[in-house]
């Protein structure tokens, strides 16, 4: 059985003050959260050392919003895989929409992203997905199985035993929309499937969480479905209750499958 991701990405919101006591909140709300359940916060970079300072005692771990693409290099501004591995980072999420859309972040940036991450030691949360237009025009599955290719055709289908796939459709990101569970559902198997034409092994280990206005209230529905393996939390995770309810209905939701 595949163990269920939740993960928070915090985005650019937070201050030294604020970040304290949403830790101290997650700690207390999640203190009973069993450990075949993985809980991770992704914090802006500036806050990575502070966060996991306060959780060294805890089951959650942490992760890095971004990385560069170059492993060591004269490369001002830029955060390497090597230096979120030193402060405590165990994933990283590569390829969110946002950098995709916003900052020109291509396939072939986000592919090299991915596999100096994992050089480094750290799992990418791989983020594919479609926007409105591309989902109205029936190109949604076409859209996300070439994120995924150009992924594969760099780093091959064997650097999958150790990386997250996060389905988030762009159209349902800080939209208040969310894809139905059986919508989120069908495009979760169908990138299985293409998981499976190249290994039944690996793609039947690999964790695929659904991102996309996750919130406390939508959660378990979520997943519950057979494919949906957690969930890749934005606004909601900035809320101790919130986020921990969210790590409470992936709980109940994997005893119920």
């Amino acid at each position: 059985m595949r163990t269920s991701l939740v993960a928070g990405n915090w985005k650019m919101n937070g201050s030294r003050a604020q970040i304290q006591l949403l830790v101290q909140d997650l700690q207390s709300n999640l203190a009973q959260l069993s450990s075949d359940i993985e809980c991770l916060v992704c914090p802006p970079s500036i806050y990575i050392d502070q966060v996991s300072q306060a959780l060294k005692s805890s089951i959650i771990q942490i992760g890095g919003q971004n990385c560069s693409e170059i492993a060591i290099a004269a490369f001002t501004g830029e955060i390497s895989p090597a230096m979120l591995r030193d402060f405590g980072c165990n994933y990283v999420i590569i390829g969110h929409s946002e950098r995709r859309l916003l900052l020109g972040e291509t396939d072939d940036v986000i592919a090299a992203k991915f596999r100096v991450a994992q050089g480094a030691g750290l799992k990418p949360i791989l983020c594919v997905g479609e926007t409105k237009e591309q989902m109205q025009s029936g190109q949604s599955f076409l859209v996300v199985a070439r994120q995924l290719q150009t992924v594969l055709t760099e780093v091959g289908i064997n650097a999958f035993a150790n990386a997250v796939v996060a389905y988030e459709p762009v159209w349902a990101i800080g939209t208040g929309l969310t894809a139905t569970p059986e919508q989120a559902q069908n495009m979760h198997q169908q990138i299985r499937e293409k998981f499976s034409n190249l290994s039944l092994d690996i793609a039947a280990k690999l964790r695929i969480i659904y991102g996309g206005s996750v919130t406390s209230g939508n959660a378990r529905a979520l997943f519950e479905q057979q494919d949906i393996d957690g969930g890749l939390i934005g606004g909601a995770s900035l809320k101790a209750r919130d986020f921990s309810d969210i790590c409470h209905a992936a709980k109940s939701s994997m005893a119920s499958l």
